[in-house]
C-alpha cells in the first residue's frame, strides 16, 4: 500500500497537462479535477463552482475545496497545479507525504513557443486537426529568460520540498504523457488497481512541426541561445505511436534460410515473388504468421540465415498507400478511413472508383490533400489510426529492433543488385528481382513536382533526416 489519499499534478501551461489529465481520468480509482486552484476559475475556464464549493468560498478557505473533492471521489482525488495557482494549497500539500506528487515537465523552449502560439491564435486545446489554428511567433530573448526563470524557480522549490521531507515524486516528460506503459506505471505508483489499454482521444497535439516552422526569427533565436544546444533545436518532433516488431508479417523462403522483414507500404508482392522463385515454390509455401517463439526456433534451425528489409523513398511509398488503400475501392481499400477522409477532411476523391473525368490535375490535388492529412495524422492531430502503410519507416524499424534488426537494409532503387549479391553470398540460385510496376490510375511521374516532394517531406521530416533521402527521381 502506498498510503496516498490524494495527488497533485505539478505542471505548467503547455506541458501536456490536459492530455495527461484525460488519461488519468480513464484509470479506475483516480479522478483529476482540473485546475482546481486557478485564481480565475475552478477546474476549467469559465467555471466558478466545483464539488459544491463556489469560487468565493474557495478564496476564503481553499482547504474546504480539497476536502470536498476528496469526499466526492471514489478513489484518489487530485488536480493540476501551476506555479501561479493558490500558494496556500501547495504550501499545505508539498510537505504532506499522503498527497502523491506527480511532476510533469517539458522542454522550456517548446513550452514558451507553444504558449506564444496559443496566445496568438486563442486556441488552447485541440480535438482534431480540422479546427487547428496556426501562427508563427517571434522569439524574444528577455521574455524567454523570464519564462525560464519562473519555471526553474518553481521546480527548484518542489524538488527541495521533496528532499527535505524525504518524499519522492513520479516524474513525466511531455512525451511520457502519451506512453501507455508509463501511464500504467503511474497507476501502480498511486496504488490503484485500474489500468488503461488505449490513450484518450479528446486532446490532440496542436503544433507538431519543428521550431524552425514555428518561429519567424529562428536564426536570431539560435544566436540568442548561444552555441550550446541546450534545447535540442535540431530535433524533429515525433508524436507517432510506438510499434512492436510485427513478427507475423515476416516472410521466409520455402526452404532457403532467407527472411524478409517487410516495412509496410514497401514492395512486398515483388519481394515475395523473388523469395518464392529461390526454391521454385508457390507463394503458399513461404513461411509466414510466426510467433516470436516460432521465429527463434527457425533461426536456431537455420544456421547461416540472413534477413533483410527494403527501404522505400517516402514519395512513392505514400503514393502507393494512397492509390491502394484510399483512392480505389476494393479489397485493399480502407473503406471507413476513405469515407471519413472524404466527409470530414474533404479529401477531393470521387465517391466510387475514379472515372474518365479524374485526370492528372485532380489526382495531384487529391494526393497533396492526403499528404497534408498524413502530416497531421503522424503529428498526433487526428482521431484516425496511424496505419503502418503510411507510418514513418524510422518508427517501424525501431519496432523491428525490439526483436532483431535485419542483416541488410536495402534501398528499393538498389534492390535488383543488392538482392542478387545476397543470393550470391548465400550460394542460392535466385531469380532476378522484378520491381513493382506503375500504380493505377496513373504513374507517379504524371503528378510529381517540387510541391508534391515538399508535401511528402513535411509529413516525413524524420525519415528524410534519418535516412538522408534526396528528392525522388
Amino acid at each position: 500500500m502506498t498510503g496516498f489519499d490524494s495527488f497533485i499534478l505539478l505542471a505548467e501551461m503547455r506541458t501536456g497537462s490536459n492530455f495527461l489529465e484525460d488519461n488519468i481520468n480513464q484509470i479506475d480509482g483516480l479522478r483529476c479535477w482540473g485546475e482546481a486552484f486557478n485564481p480565475h476559475f475552478m477546474g476549467n475556464a469559465g467555471k466558478t463552482e466545483m464539488a459544491g464549493v463556489t469560487l468565493s468560498q474557495r478564496e476564503k478557505d481553499p482547504l474546504a475545496l480539497l476536502s470536498a473533492m476528496r469526499d466526492r471521489t471514489d478513489g484518489l482525488a487530485g488536480f493540476r497545479f501551476f506555479h501561479d495557482h493558490d500558494a496556500r494549497v501547495v504550501d499545505r500539500l508539498l510537505p504532506d507525504p499522503r498527497c502523491a506528487k506527480i511532476v510533469l515537465t517539458r522542454n522550456p523552449l517548446d513550452s514558451y513557443v507553444s504558449l506564444k502560439i496559443a496566445r496568438a491564435t486563442n486556441q488552447w486545446r485541440l480535438s482534431d486537426m480540422k479546427s487547428a489554428r496556426t501562427a508563427k511567433i517571434r522569439f524574444d530573448a528577455d521574455e524567454f529568460r523570464a519564462h525560464l526563470s519562473v519555471l526553474q524557480s518553481f521546480q527548484t522549490r518542489v524538488m527541495r520540498a521533496l528532499q527535505t521531507t524525504g518524499q519522492t515524486a513520479f516524474y513525466l516528460t511531455y512525451q511520457d504523457a502519451g506512453d501507455l506503459e508509463v501511464l500504467n506505471g503511474l497507476a501502480a505508483f498511486l496504488g490503484v488497481p485500474g489500468r488503461i489499454e488505449k490513450l484518450a482521444g479528446a486532446t490532440k497535439v496542436q503544433n507538431p512541426a519543428g521550431l524552425r516552422e514555428k518561429v519567424d526569427n529562428y536564426d536570431e533565436m539560435v544566436a540568442a541561445l548561444g552555441p550550446m544546444d541546450h534545447f535540442e533545436l535540431g530535433r524533429t518532433p515525433a508524436f507517432e505511436p510506438r510499434r512492436g516488431p510485427a513478427i507475423p508479417s515476416y516472410v521466409s523462403a520455402a526452404t532457403a534460410p532467407v527472411l524478409y522483414m517487410p516495412i509496410p507500404g514497401g514492395p512486398v508482392p515483388s519481394v515475395e515473388d523473388w523469395l518464392a522463385g529461390i526454391d521454385g515454390a508457390p507463394h503458399d509455401a513461404l513461411g509466414r504468421d510466426r510467433t516470436q517463439k516460432d521465429l527463434r526456433k527457425w533461426k536456431r534451425q537455420n544456421t547461416g540465415h540472413r534477413s533483410f528489409t527494403i527501404l522505400r523513398h517516402p514519395v512513392p511509398r505514400l503514393y502507393a498507400a494512397f492509390c491502394r488503400h484510399i483512392l480505389i475501392p476494393g479489397p485493399d481499400c480502407f473503406e471507413e478511413i476513405r469515407k471519413t477522409l472524404r466527409e470530414n477532411y474533404h479529401l477531393p476523391i470521387p465517391e466510387g472508383a475514379p472515372g474518365a473525368d479524374y485526370d492528372a490535375d485532380a489526382h495531384r490535388a487529391a494526393f497533396l490533400s492526403f499528404a497534408s492529412f498524413v502530416a497531421g495524422n503522424l503529428g498526433g492531430q487526428t482521431s484516425l489510426r496511424v496505419d503502418p502503410v503510411w507510418a514513418s519507416q524510422s518508427a517501424l524499424l525501431e519496432g523491428m529492433g525490439q526483436f532483431a534488426v535485419p542483416d541488410r537494409l536495402i534501398r528499393e532503387e538498389e534492390a535488383i543488385d543488392r538482392l542478387a549479391e545476397l543470393a550470391q553470398a548465400m550460394d542460392l540460385n535466385a531469380p532476378a528481382y522484378i520491381p513493382e510496376g506503375d500504380l493505377a490510375p496513373m504513374p507517379l511521374s504524371a503528378i510529381y513536382d517540387p510541391e508534391v516532394e515538399a508535401a511528402v517531406k513535411a509529413a516525413y521530416q524524420r525519415d528524410y533526416m534519418m535516412f538522408g533521402f534526396a528528392r525522388w527521381a
